[in-house]
C-alpha cells in the first residue's frame, strides 16, 4: 500500500526516484474506498487447485476484493463436479453487462491445438474483446497469454521442439515498471508449456512492451499500453509441488517428459522440490493489484471504457 505524505516533503522526490510509491495528502483526501471487483476466468481442468493458487496471491494484500468465478459456457468440465460449478461459478453471458476492476484468465492444456479449434474459442474471443472495454486491467496467464496476444495483436505462437518445463531465471528489461517494484535483479518463474511467443513478433507491435525475459525460457511478461492488459507466459501462481505432480503424472503415462529444469535439488526427482519463486509471486500480484488496479481504477465502475487505462 502507498504511504501518505505531504506533497512538498523533500523526501518525496527521493522515494519516487527509488520506485517507492507515495500518495500525496490531496490525493488521499479525494480517494473513495470500495471493494475491488475481480473476475477469474478459470479454464484449467484442475479448477479447484487453480482457485486456491490464485486466491492465495490475491488475498495477500490489505485490499478487499470481491471475486466472481467464471467458467467456459461451451465446455464440459471433466475434473470438477457439476455441483461445484453450479454453486460457485457463473458464465460470461451472465456478467457481460457488468464491469470489473480486474480480470484474470488462466491457462488451459490446449496449446497444441490451433486456437480456432479450441471448443470455447469463440466465447473466449468475446471475453477478451469485452475485457478491453469493460475491465480496467486484465492479466492473461500461460496459454491465455498466447491466446490474448494472438487474438488482440495477431501474434502467433510456435511449437517447441520439447516442452519448456522447469523453473527459470528471469531478468527485467524495464526495471522502473511498477509491476516489478521491489523485485530482485534476477527472479525465478515456473514454466510448463509446449509452445512459445517470440520477442521479435512482440517488438513489431508499438503498443506492446516486453518487460521480462529469460535466456532459457524466452518471453515472460508483456504489457499493452493503453488497454490494461498484462500477458504472463509463466506460472507465478504455481505451488512447490505443482511441477512434481505434473512430471510424475506424465511419466506414469509413459509420455515423453524430462525432469523439470532447475527444480529438484540435484535434479533428483526423489528429492522434495523447493519453492524459489513464492516471494516474487506475491509481490508481482500485489504490485498488479495496487498500481494497475486499485490506484488507477475509477470509483464509479460504470465509467470504465477502453481508453481510461494508465501506461
Amino acid at each position: 500500500m502507498p504511504i501518505k505524505i505531504p506533497a512538498d516533503l523533500p523526501a518525496r522526490a527521493a522515494l519516487e526516484q527509488e520506485n517507492i510509491f507515495v500518495m500525496t495528502e490531496d490525493r488521499a483526501a479525494s480517494q473513495d474506498i470500495r471493494p475491488i471487483r475481480m473476475a477469474i476466468v478459470n479454464l484449467m481442468p484442475t479448477m479447484l487447485t487453480t482457485e486456491i493458487q490464485l486466491l492465495r496471491l490475491l488475498g495477500n494484500t490489505p485490499l478487499q476484493i470481491d471475486i466472481v468465478l467464471l467458467r467456459a459456457e461451451n465446455h464440459v468440465a471433466r475434473n470438477t463436479s457439476r455441483e461445484h460449478l453450479n454453486k460457485f461459478y457463473t458464465t460470461f453471458s451472465q456478467v457481460k453487462d457488468q464491469k470489473f476492476d480486474g480480470m484474470l484468465v488462466t491457462g488451459a492444456p490446449v496449446e497444441l491445438l490451433p486456437f480456432e479449434r479450441v471448443d470455447y474459442w469463440e466465447e473466449l474471443k468475446s471475453i477478451m474483446d469485452y475485457s478491453a472495454e469493460n475491465v480496467f486491467s486484465t492479466m492473461y496467464i500461460c496459454w491465455a497469454a498466447q491466446a490474448g496476444l494472438y487474438h488482440r495483436y495477431g501474434i502467433p505462437n510456435y511449437p517447441l521442439a520439447e516442452k519448456k518445463f522447469g523453473v527459470f531465471d528471469h531478468t527485467l528489461l524495464q526495471p522502473g515498471e511498477t509491476l516489478f517494484r521491489g523485485f530482485d535483479d534476477m527472479f525465478r518463474v515456473p514454466h510448463s508449456r509446449h509452445t512459445e511467443v517470440r520477442r521479435e513478433d512482440i517488438e513489431k507491435i508499438p503498443s506492446l512492451e516486453l518487460l521480462a525475459m529469460s535466456e532459457e525460457a524466452g518471453v515472460c511478461v508483456v504489457k499493452a499500453h493503453g488497454t490494461g492488459e498484462i500477458f504472463v507466459t509463466g506460472h507465478f501462481e504455481y505451488e512447490a509441488e505443482t511441477l512434481r505432480l505434473e512430471y510424475f503424472r506424465d511419466k506414469n503415462k509413459n509420455l515423453p517428459i524430462k525432469v523439470p529444469a532447475h527444480y529438484f535439488p540435484d535434479d533428483d526427482p526423489a528429492q522434495p522440490p523447493l519453492n524459489t519463486w513464492r516471494s516474487h509471486a506475491h509481490l508481482f500480484f500485489s504490485n498488479w493489484l495496487n498500481y494497475h488496479v486499485y490506484q488507477e481504477t475509477p470509483y464509479d465502475l460504470t465509467t470504465i471504457n477502453g481508453g481510461c487505462h494508465h501506461d
